[in-house]
C-alpha cells in the first residue's frame, strides 16, 4: 500500500535528538542537586556528563527540523509571533533550553582542568541555578516533542493524551543511556594502590548503579505507558483504535515496533539491568557489570528510543480518519 510521509526522516532524528538532550540535561541537573554540588565527586561526574553531552544531540536535531523545513528565515519566523500554538510556544522553549543548557555546559568546563579547581567552586552558585533552571526547561523540552505530534487531531494515532508523557519517560531513559556510553568510553580506570584495601573504581561503580537503576525504573514506566497507550486506543471506539491496528498483532508496522522498541529497547535492557541491580539492591553485593555490557544495553535503549519516534512518526501517517 502506498502512503504519503511529508514528515520522513529529519523529523524523526529531531525527535530523537531533542529527546536525548533534554533527558540527559534534565538526569544531570537532577544529580547534580541531589549531591553533585555538594562535594560528592562520583555524583558531580555524573552531572558533568549530562551537562557536557546534553546540549550537542538537541542542536544538532534543531539542525535537522530546519533542514526539513527548507530555509533558516522559515525557522526564524516563528520567534516573530508568540502565541498559544504548540509550534510557538515550542519554538522558544527550545530556543532558551539550547541557550541555558549550554551555559550550564561551559561551566563544568574549568572541572576538568585541576589548575581552575578554585574557580570551579566560586562557580558553584551559578550552577545550582542553572540546575534548577534545566530540569523544568529538560522536562518541558522532552514533553513538547510529543505535544507537537499531539496537537494534530487529523492524526488519530497521535492524538492521544498519552503520547507527550510516552515520549518524556523515553527521553529520560535514552538520555541516561547516553550518560552510561558517554561513561564507559571515556572513564580511566585509577592505578590500583591497595594501600587502604578501597577499590578506587567504587565511586564510578555507585555512579553507575544510580544511573542503571534509574533507568530500569524508568523502562518499567516506559512499559506501563506503552500498555496504557495500546489499551485506551484499543478500547475507544472510531478514528484511534482504527490507527492502533497498525502496531498490533498483524498490523503494516507490528514486527518494526514489537521487536525493536518493545523487545530490543525494553525488555532486554531492562532483564539485563535487573541482573546486575538486584544483587546490589537485595544483598549488598558491588555493582559491577562489565563496560562492555553497558554499552551494549545504553546502545539497545538508544536504538529502542529511535525506532518509538520512527513507529509513531511513520505509522501515524500512514493512518488518519476514517471519516463518517
Amino acid at each position: 500500500m502506498e502512503h504519503e510521509l511529508p514528515w520522513g526522516l529529519p523529523v524523526i532524528i529531531y525527535l530523537f535528538l531533542a529527546g536525548v538532550g533534554a533527558g540527559a540535561v534534565t538526569v544531570s541537573g537532577s544529580v547534580f542537586l541531589r549531591g553533585g554540588g555538594s562535594g560528592d565527586k562520583s555524583l558531580f561526574s555524573l552531572a558533568r556528563y549530562g551537562a557536557l553531552i546534553g546540549p550537542i544531540p538537541v542542536i544538532v536535531g534543531t539542525v535537522c527540523i530546519i533542514f526539513e523545513l527548507g530555509r533558516w528565515d522559515r525557522a526564524l519566523n516563528l520567534f516573530k509571533v508568540i502565541n498559544l500554538s504548540p509550534m510557538s510556544i515550542g519554538s522558544w522553549l527550545l530556543g532558551l533550553f539550547i541557550t541555558t543548557s549550554l551555559i550550564y555546559a561551559v561551566t563544568f568546563l574549568p572541572s576538568l582542568f585541576s589548575r581552575f579547581e578554585s574557580l570551579a567552586k566560586r562557580m558553584g552558585p551559578a550552577m545550582h541555578v542553572l540546575a534548577w533552571i534545566n530540569v523544568p526547561l529538560g522536562i518541558g523540552v522532552a514533553i513538547y516533542t510529543g505535544v507537537l505530534l499531539g496537537a494534530m487531531p487529523s492524526r488519530p494515532l497521535w492524538n492521544s493524551p498519552i503520547l507527550a508523557f510516552l515520549f518524556l519517560i523515553s527521553a529520560l531513559s535514552t538520555g541516561i543511556a547516553t550518560m552510561i556510553m558517554a561513561r564507559t568510553v571515556f572513564h580511566r580506570e585509577p592505578a590500583w594502590s591497595g594501600s587502604n584495601g578501597v577499590n578506587p573504581e567504587h565511586g564510578y561503580h555507585e555512579g553507575g548503579y544510580l544511573l542503571t537503576a534509574s533507568d530500569l525504573m524508568l523502562i518499567g514506566f516506559e512499559i506501563l505507558v506503552i500498555f496504557l497507550f495500546l489499551m485506551f486506543a484499543h478500547l475507544t471506539i472510531g478514528n484511534l483504535k482504527y490507527a492502533i491496528a497498525i502496531i498490533l498483532p498483524g498490523g503494516e508496522m507490528a514486527m518494526t515496533f514489537w521487536f525493536w522498541v518493545v523487545l530490543v529497547g525494553l525488555l532486554l535492557p531492562g532483564l539485563i539491568e535487573l541482573f546486575y541491580v538486584i544483587p546490589r539492591l537485595i544483598y549488598k553485593k558491588e555493582f559491577n557489570p562489565p563496560r562492555a555490557v553497558e554499552f551494549v544495553v545504553s546502545l539497545a535503549v538508544l536504538v529502542g528510543g529511535f525506532m518509538l519516534r520512527y513507529v509513531i512518526v511513520i505509522a501515524g501517517q500512514m493512518t488518519g480518519p476514517r471519516g463518517i
